[in-house]
């Protein structure tokens, strides 16, 4: 490695990382490049590791998934580790699913109640149908006005 443009205090013999002026420096381009591969490894890793509640409670029930879900972005935003910790025990956790005994119990209160149920979930104050019900009909104001009450026939 002898070159005419050494300088006159660096020894004799120089190691293979040191280069001449102008050349390219390997071992700088070759620790860049793992800079870069190791930034890009713990990042993958962090977000995986930080996603974990929200992958867990992805199983789970919607509103729950979607409170992991708030929990893991606030913590990811203020830094504070606890909203982490706390959406993991709540993925860990598995709540009970009421909607459908809420379900059944609202429609057995609209069934209680003559409200024919909408599309929406919700409940008209409309009467019933007659012809929905299995039970006959009585027409009350009919014989109080004085008037026969026709036979239906079935």
């Amino acid at each position: 490695m002898s070159s005419p443009n050494i300088h006159p205090a660096a020894p004799g013999h120089l190691p293979p990382f040191i280069t001449a002026p102008g050349e390219t420096d390997y071992l700088m381009v070759a620790m860049a490049v793992l800079l870069l591969v190791a930034i890009l490894t713990v990042g993958v890793i962090f977000f995986r590791l930080h996603t974990l509640p929200e992958r867990m409670a992805h199983k789970s029930q919607k509103l729950q998934f979607e409170i992991v879900a708030v929990l893991g972005l606030l913590a990811l935003f203020t830094h504070i580790h606890l909203f982490w910790v706390a959406g993991l025990l709540l993925a860990l956790i598995d709540l009970p699913d009421f909607s459908g005994l809420f379900g059944r119990m609202a429609h057995a209160l609209e069934r209680i109640a003559g409200s024919t149920p909408r599309r929406g979930g919700g409940a008209t104050t409309e009467p019933p149908d007659p012809s929905d019900s299995q039970e006959m009909p009585t027409d009350h104001g009919a014989e109080q006005h004085g008037r026969k009450k026709e036979p239906t026939h079935a």
